[in-house]
Parts: C-alpha cells; sequence; structure tokens
C-alpha cells in the first residue's frame, strides 16, 4: 500500500476537487490512500506557489508522511524543477499515460508534476484517470523494454547515490530557506493533521517544529 499525497498550486487550485476525485476512485481499488493536502480552491486561506509545491513535497517524502507525490501546474515544469531542487525527490513531468509508465517502470520515481492547464480540455479526466493508472497499476522499476531492466535498475542507483552528494539534509534546508515561505508551504491543515503523528526523520521533524505552529 501507498500513500499518496496530493498537492495543488495556486493557478490550478479550482481543479483539486476533481483532480483528488479522479486519483481516489483510480487507486483506493489497488489499496493506495490518497491524502489531500490542498489547495482546495482558489479562496483558500493557505496559498501555494509552484516553489512552496516543491517544499512541502519534499517534506511529506523526506519525513516519510507519504511515499508518493502527485503535484503539478499550468505547466507542470515549474512544479518539476522546484520538487527536483531538493534531495529525496525524483520527479517527473508527466503529459500523457506512456509518460506516466515509463517514468515508473524506467526511472522508478517518488513524485509527478502534471501540466494541469495546458491541453487540459475535454476528456482531460480521462487523460488524469490512465496516468493515474499507469503510475500505479505495478510496481516501478519493472524496466522497459524488459531487457534493459537491470540496467535501468542500475542507472537509478547511480543517481540515487548522485543525489545523496549533491543534495543536503532535508532539515538543514527548511532551516536556511526564507521562513515565511516555508511556513506558507507547510501550513495547511491536513499537512498539521499527517505530519506530527507520521514523520520519522528527526531532522525535519525538529526543523518543521521550529518553523510551524502546531
Amino acid at each position: 500500500m501507498l500513500k499518496i499525497g496530493l498537492i495543488t498550486e495556486n493557478s490550478q487550485a479550482s481543479k483539486n476537487e476533481l483532480i483528488c476525485k479522479v486519483l481516489e476512485e483510480t487507486v483506493s481499488p489497488m489499496g493506495h490512500m490518497v491524502y489531500n493536502f490542498g489547495m482546495y480552491s482558489p479562496e483558500d486561506e493557505v496559498s501555494y506557489t509552484y516553489v512552496q509545491n516543491g517544499i512541502l513535497a519534499a517534506t511529506l517524502l523526506n519525513g516519510g508522511i507519504v511515499d508518493y507525490v502527485i503535484t503539478g501546474c499550468g505547466t507542470g515544469q515549474g512544479a518539476c524543477l522546484a520538487c527536483n531542487s531538493f534531495p529525496g525527490v525524483l520527479c517527473g513531468h508527466i503529459e500523457t499515460p506512456l509518460d506516466a509508465y515509463l517514468f515508473s517502470q524506467v526511472n522508478d520515481g517518488n513524485c509527478v508534476a502534471i501540466p494541469f492547464a495546458e491541453n487540459f480540455g475535454w476528456g482531460g479526466e480521462l487523460n488524469l484517470k490512465y496516468i493515474f493508472e499507469k503510475l500505479f497499476e505495478s510496481n516501478g522499476g519493472g524496466g522497459y523494454p524488459k531487457e534493459r531492466a537491470v540496467p535501468e535498475r542500475n542507472n537509478k542507483l547511480i543517481l540515487d547515490k548522485v543525489k545523496t552528494v549533491t543534495h543536503r539534509d532535508m532539515g538543514n534546508i527548511l532551516k536556511e530557506l526564507d521562513r515565511d515561505l516555508v511556513k506558507g508551504a507547510l501550513s495547511g491543515e491536513e499537512f498539521k493533521k499527517q505530519f506530527l503523528s507520521g514523520c520519522y526523520d528527526k531532522g525535519v521533524l525538529e526543523a518543521v517544529k521550529e518553523i510551524v505552529e502546531f
């Protein structure tokens, strides 16, 4: 079972209910759990920029509160760049079910950024459903084509090792970022509800407790 977090950036907050509904309907029969961290509407008091999407996604993943993050923005590019700025996050830019399948099987990441405005018209919810199916219907890292599975897994392990060198500890990063920026990203009610009981990383736990009022 995966714990899947949904994060919606301010420009696409009006689609949160639709995205969450499609995500839950697709992955719940697979045995996965969905946690909706907002934004829930454009009128929310807590407003996320795509940079804050990255901060929130990295805090959730590094703290162990969730296993996977679904996020995005208008084009998906900003959210993808922001998420990949942090340790412990391997985010793919996903537009189609084929992207989703190949990212899952070849790259075996833990986060995706979807363009929720670009080309999101008639049938947009069906494209989301098929993306979510291909992301979660089987375990990641299976390889494609199958004869490439071993070298692809090796490449993923190499990338993971590279990221441990090129990125610093998430707890220290949170302490050194602009306090208001971090507080805005981590002030949502669902985050506060899940964080204290779910976070297993001591450094992340201590850093967040210094910044956010619970």
